[in-house]
């Protein structure tokens, strides 16, 4: 009986020219992803709650920490952190960042929604700055929909549970996004100035002290040295502010200058830096973010 069963099988399997193919499994969809960011450390249970209110609405969500180290109150910090991050991941992803100094204020919540698709969930406190200058924006909302929060009634200190965590939660898992509230015409946007050349001069400013090394972050494209002719093996000068200028050599790696020597170079992100080797440029030279910085040849 059962050499019949299996002949029965190998016939209804055989097909013109060869063993006939069984139907390959249909992909297991990925999991929708939020990636969480906070200035709120992880020494309480802050992070653990918003990530427990996510699940609650959505138990299949990747919830991916962004980082929740983000300097206290730091808008800037908050803002720099999302740029950086956000090329990385693909359409669809949500971001909620909670760096939410003006929380139980009259400023506003929002879902801003990028030309890749991506969706980033935050307070209008300039956040989103450097995320619109980079990728684009195609519309914001701002939060009014009560449904989409937690719970009926908010805490005027906590929105990342009450407010911020419950609306990335549903737009993960698929609702519509225009039902969290009316479109905004606009948002706070943080005072950041543009890279620009005067007289042939490169004007910059720092964007952040690069944790924990004290190296500097700027808002200038690593691009824009090679379009004005400078190369590795020059030596520029630097004026942070109003102090001194410094003679710093331009290099790929930090090993080319001597232990406790300053230089200028090209980070991972592509944008200019300055840094010392095994050191604190910051610390050193006095550095604070926001500074102005103008670069000139030798």
């Amino acid at each position: 009986m059962r050499l019949a069963v299996c002949s029965v099988v190998m016939l209804l399997l055989w097909a013109p020219g060869g063993w006939a193919q069984a139907p390959a499994p249909a992909p297991t969809p990925a999991p929708p992803t939020v990636v969480f960011m906070t200035d709120f450390g992880v020494r309480d249970d802050s992070v653990a709650i918003c990530k427990g209110v996510m699940l609650g609405l959505e138990p299949r969500l990747r919830i991916v920490d962004l980082s929740h180290d983000v300097t206290p109150y730091s808008v800037l910090d908050g803002a720099r952190f999302l740029a950086g991050t956000a090329p990385y991941y693909p359409a669809g992803t949500v971001f909620v960042a909670v760096v939410d100094p003006g929380v139980g204020s009259a400023r506003r919540a929002l879902v801003v929604k990028t030309r890749r698709g991506q969706f980033f969930v935050l307070p209008d406190n300039g956040l989103i700055t450097l995320v619109a200058r980079q990728e684009g924006v195609v519309e914001a909302r701002e939060i009014t929909n009560r449904l989409w929060h937690f719970a009926p009634e908010l805490s005027s200190t906590f929105h990342g549970r009450d407010v911020f965590a419950p609306v990335a939660a549903r737009l993960a898992r698929g609702e519509d996004w225009t039902q969290v509230g009316a479109p905004v015409e606009g948002w706070v946007r943080l005072e950041i100035p543009e890279a620009q050349v005067k007289d042939e001069a490169l004007h910059g400013t720092v964007l952040a002290i690069e944790h924990p090394y004290g190296n500097l972050v700027t808002n200038v494209d690593g691009a824009l040295l090679a379009k004005l002719g400078y190369q590795r093996g020059d030596t520029v000068r630097v004026t942070f502010g109003k102090g001194r200028e410094l003679r710093l050599p331009l290099v790929s790696t930090f090993s080319e200058v001597p232990v406790g020597k300053p230089l200028a170079y090209v980070d991972s992100r592509g944008r200019v830096g300055f840094a010392v080797n095994q050191g604190s440029f910051a610390q050193v030279h006095g550095v604070r973010p926001l500074t102005p910085w103008i670069l000139k040849r030798k």
